[in-house]
């Protein structure tokens, strides 16, 4: 895992060399164990900071020539098939090294753009080919490894960090106002869009193609089409042998290193999946990592005991309390390059692990999408029956909304009110209600603003599900998943394992975003994947593999005990960020206070997440020196 640094057009830009080694320096925790740049023909500047977990020599250092001279690389992730391609490619390139990043130049030297397709793995790289002035960038299909970019018409400039992107003397350092109330509303900015204006995030599948006289963004995957449908006329049985073996496959190439690796284990279903399937193929017990709480209701300890007693792993417990988490709270924050609502939770256990000597780790994200394991998935089905409440007038339906609000009332209900008062009662409509966090109404008189800007959840929605194209002829509970991998996953929890993962130096892999096993999953028949059960599929898939304690145990989720510290060990700290807050010009000092309050009078309304997101918001903007 590294880091990835560039500018294009270096003409009228003052000192090339001195601007690319500062985006390296920020962006230097990605890669500690080597950094380097290039500047080629006054045309572009490429940086790379290196984590080596593949061929651990120099000669793998970046950037990289190719064999011939003529292109040059800077990567960041890991192509899993790179033995297998490299085979391929032997007798039309001369190898110097035994890493993948060769292979990967090899690959593009050969195929042009058409490598992407050939590569399994997670990536996001950069290759200038000098004899035509070329400039390729791409990132994988699921938008494991960010690649965030800008483009005035002069300069273009791209990074693996929004950090190193703003030191650049002709970005301004502003927020995107749509993408303000993005985050209001998820805690996240949806791709292409982030916090700052102007700065953009390549998405995933997605590469760009740039020279002087061309610049285009294409996608080059879209799981619609790519769709695997060979479960269409297979038996359940034969479904879930080929789920287990298809799974066991993406562990066993993600368990390729040259460096000591472990896993996340939180005692769930997905976690303890992947660690079953790599204790079948490791020569030596696997090193697992999790996190306990003196909390026993967040607590998971005894569940990843139960796993990793079973399989015999060499298990780390990471025993969190509120004065450990308060230690570790500045660093956590200081090292999120995009503001989250989550992802101190990956903090924590990523820098436990490295510090036990681990540089890589398998993670279960990616489960629950793939195998209708959120509330959501239940909840879609259940209102595919309900389309009859569109039969009465709207006026009815918010009747019947506001008289569930006044005898129960919960953010639920509230949910449940906006959902059968929308135009249609259809996913694209309803699904970006499931995972707001701040309602529309609380924006508007937090940001004191009459109106807000399109939900970009639903625009996603609308263009991707809603509309009839080609190839997107897919189960119902597929498409639910499609939202929840393109939305959720890639732009809060993608991003937050790839930031606080690689604050401490630590490669994070994942085994359920192999896209050969997503485009099958993919294809699975709803009678199939419904979760009668928490993930019946997946369980059944793996057999005796998962004890019962495990399979029937009630979802936790991997959050801390937010609702509690909040309100006692962190409170100056959330009155001191909100203080902040409330002094921009963008946001109204009494709505604030009034939020502040409720959370505090554990008024159903507002619970730890609907301001935990502000404070973090506050922090990110006064450490990054972005402004309004």
């Amino acid at each position: 895992m590294c880091g990835v640094n560039g500018i294009y057009n270096l003409q009228g830009l003052p000192d090339p060399k001195s601007a690319i080694q500062k985006m390296n320096k920020l962006s230097a925790h990605r890669g500690p164990d080597a950094t380097d740049f290039c500047i080629q023909d006054n045309k572009i500047a490429l940086g790379h900071n290196r984590l080596s977990i593949i061929d651990l020599s120099d000669e793998a250092n970046q950037p990289m020539l190719s064999n011939d001279g003529n292109l040059v690389l800077v990567f960041n992730g890991e192509i899993y098939n790179y033995l297998k391609l490299k085979e391929q490619l032997k007798e039309s390139y001369d190898f110097k090294t035994n890493s993948d990043s060769e292979v990967l130049l090899a690959a593009y030297q050969k195929w042009g753009k058409g490598c992407l397709h050939k590569l399994d793995g997670m990536f996001a790289f950069a290759i200038w080919n000098k004899k035509d002035e070329t400039l390729f960038i791409a990132r994988d299909r699921l938008g494991i490894k960010p690649l965030y970019y800008f483009d005035n018409n002069k300069h273009f400039a791209f990074s693996s960090e929004i950090r190193s992107l703003i030191s650049l003397p002709f970005i301004e350092k502003k927020i995107d106002e749509e993408g303000l109330v993005d985050y209001l509303r998820y805690g996240t900015v949806h791709a292409p869009r982030t916090i700052v204006k102007n700065v953009k995030m390549l998405e995933a599948g997605h590469y760009i193609f740039l020279s002087d006289d061309e610049y285009k963004i294409e996608r080059y995957w879209d799981i619609g089409i790519f769709i695997n449908r060979k479960a269409e006329n297979q038996s359940y049985e034969e479904v879930t042998k080929e789920i287990k073996e298809r799974l066991l496959t993406s562990v066993k190439n993600r368990m390729q290193a040259d460096v000591p690796y472990g896993a996340f284990l939180s005692g769930g279903i997905d976690s303890s999946a992947v660690v079953a399937l790599m204790s079948k193929v490791s020569p030596r017990p696997v090193r697992t990592f999790s996190i306990s709480f003196d909390e026993e209701e967040f607590s998971e300890a005894k569940y990843a005991s139960i796993i990793a007693e079973k399989f015999k792993t060499e298990h780390t417990q990471i025993n969190l309390t509120p004065q450990d988490f308060l230690n570790d709270l500045p660093a956590a924050l200081d090292a999120m390059d995009h503001p989250s609502a989550d992802g101190i939770n990956s903090y924590v256990v990523a820098k436990v692990t490295k510090e036990k000597g681990v540089t890589m780790a398998l993670s279960g994200l990616g489960g629950d999408e793939l195998f209708a394991g959120y509330d959501i998935f239940h909840r879609a089905i259940n209102l595919l029956d309900k389309k009859w409440m569109y039969s009465f007038p709207l006026v009815f339906r918010k009747l019947a909304g506001k008289t569930l609000q006044l005898v129960k009332p919960s953010i639920a209900s509230d949910k449940i009110t906006e959902t059968i008062t929308k135009k249609y009662l259809e996913l694209p409509f309803y699904y970006p209600v499931s995972r707001q966090l701040l309602p529309d109404d609380m924006i508007k008189k937090v940001t004191h603003k009459n109106s807000l800007p399109k939900n970009a959840v639903f625009e996603y929605g609308v263009e991707h599900i809603d509309v009839e194209k080609p190839g997107f002829n897919v189960p119902f509970l597929s498409k639910v998943s499609f939202l929840e991998l393109h939305t959720y996953m890639q732009n809060v929890l993608l991003r937050d394992v790839d930031q606080m993962s690689m604050a401490s130096a630590l490669e994070v892999r994942v085994p359920f975003l192999d896209h050969n096993f997503v485009e099958y999953v993919y294809g699975v028949p709803d009678e199939y994947k419904f979760p009668y059960t928490p993930k019946k599929l997946l369980v059944d898939s793996m057999g005796d593999l998962l004890p019962k304690e495990v399979v029937n145990r009630k979802k936790m989720g991997f959050v801390f005990p937010w609702q509690h510290w909040m309100k006692k060990e962190l409170k100056d700290f959330c009155v001191t960020q909100l203080n902040w807050l409330k002094k921009q010009p963008y946001f109204d000092a009494d709505a604030i206070d009034e939020l502040w309050q409720l959370f505090l009078n554990n008024h159903y309304k507002v619970t730890w997440s609907r301001v935990w997101h502000l404070v973090v918001l506050a922090h990110w903007l006064q450490r990054n020196e972005v402004t309004y």
